[in-house]
């Protein structure tokens, strides 16, 4: 069965806990082309709001593996990402990320997924809400 609205609500286990490092964030930093920002250097360095990507992206490894659903991430694009920050990572944070699938809209073979993924520490201190919205295509029949 293809994703449908009755996955609304599903929940992946939460992915391995991943270190944020000072390095980590400066290759980030200079990656968006903003290494010089103070925020993301001295001795307490914060990462770039949208590092949060590099965390919520392996979370989507467990819902594109699922084999319910039929996706595929070569038949899916990117369309919104918003970020909801309780607080920035800092060098030092042990986070994981869990996935949750909040919408589904089907419109003929293309389907519009909305997903969640929260960014916790391994304490479980909330830290932010990664929500993307994908558009994946069914495969065609052969």
């Amino acid at each position: 069965m293809p994703i449908s609205e009755d996955h609304v609500g599903r929940t992946y286990p939460a992915t391995a806990s991943y270190q944020v490092s000072r390095a980590k964030i400066a290759e980030f930093a200079a990656a968006l082309g903003d290494a010089t920002c103070p925020a993301y250097g001295g001795d307490d360095p914060v990462a770039p709001p949208t590092f949060a990507v590099v965390l919520s992206s392996a979370a989507w490894d467990a819902m594109f593996a699922d084999p319910e659903l039929g996706l595929s991430l070569s038949r899916t694009v990117h369309v919104d990402q918003r970020f909801a920050w309780r607080r920035p990572l800092r060098a030092g944070d042990e986070v994981t990320a869990t996935l949750t699938i909040e919408k589904v809209r089907a419109r003929g073979a293309t389907s519009i997924i909305t997903i969640a993924v929260d960014l916790a520490t391994t304490a479980g201190e909330p830290l932010c809400t990664a929500t993307s919205t994908l558009m994946h295509t069914a495969q065609e029949a052969a």
